[in-house]
């Protein structure tokens, strides 16, 4: 079944008149996305006068514990093969149903600068899924988010920090890199008051690893009882060969944080 959810959300009011994103690149990827889904479905929604690509899977048990956005990472797809997919894919299978987002996507060849500028542009995006899930009914709202997505999710939720239809969030391999964009990332982390996951592996790049302490210290800054991070032992950024403790470890956090 195909959904059509609109945000009101301009562009404009978070200070952007000209898109990051490279819709056309963004259009092929869809399409060709499409083709190859083999759990859940299709939906579009749309963050203002576009609409995006989201992937869409009920809960296989009777017992629906809530509804799991999925944001994926720089120049990646709602059903990338490391950590998206098997995030949306399973966790259906232990009571959620998820909603895997696309995420604004630069020019193949764009420097790291012009992906930051995306991370404003996925503000309505992430609303949009919000929106989903509540217009089904659903009120325990989580969302999963890696890398470049998890910067995005943390900038986002930071700025709606009153905000209650988020009720957790789960931070994979979340960079803080540079100097001026790590403050920005480490302030968004000092404004989020929900259950936080900050997990990440041993092998994990180096704007993910040196940063640690300074993720853990603004936890503490926002005086949030229930921020948490944790290393897996022997995982790189994208968990290669590691999604199954991956998810395990998120799922029994989420049931924990949840109540459920």
């Amino acid at each position: 079944m195909w959904y059509r959810v609109t945000v009101g959300v301009l562009f404009c009011l978070l200070g952007y008149s000209v898109l990051a994103a490279d819709l056309i690149r963004e259009q092929r990827m869809a399409a060709e996305i499409e083709e190859a889904i083999l759990v859940g479905e299709p939906v579009y929604l749309k963050d203002g006068d576009h609409e995006f690509l989201a992937i869409h899977a009920e809960s296989e048990l009777d017992q629906l514990y809530g509804g799991v956005i999925v944001v994926h990472g720089r120049g990646a797809h709602p059903d990338w093969t490391e950590v998206v997919n098997p995030m949306r894919s399973n966790l259906p299978g232990q009571g959620w149903e998820t909603l895997s987002l696309q995420m604004p996507v630069a020019e193949a060849d764009a420097p790291g600068s012009v992906y930051q500028a995306l991370i404003p542009e996925s503000f309505p995006r992430i609303a949009a899924g919000v929106a989903f899930f509540k217009e089904r009914g659903i009120e325990n709202i989580v969302i999963i988010a890696h890398s470049l997505g998890a910067r995005m999710t943390a900038a986002y939720l930071g700025e709606n920090a009153t905000n209650p239809d988020v009720k957790a969030f789960v931070a994979v391999s979340l960079p803080v890199g540079d100097a001026e964009q790590g403050e920005l990332a480490l302030e968004a982390l000092e404004r989020i008051k929900i259950p936080v996951l900050d997990i990440y592996g041993s092998r994990d790049i180096d704007a993910v690893l040196t940063s640690v302490k300074q993720r853990a210290a603004a936890g503490r800054k926002a005086q949030n009882p229930q921020y948490s991070q944790v290393e897996i032992t022997g995982a790189d950024h994208f968990f290669v060969g590691l999604a199954p403790t991956l998810v395990s470890r998120v799922h029994a956090w989420l049931r924990r944080v949840s109540g459920s």
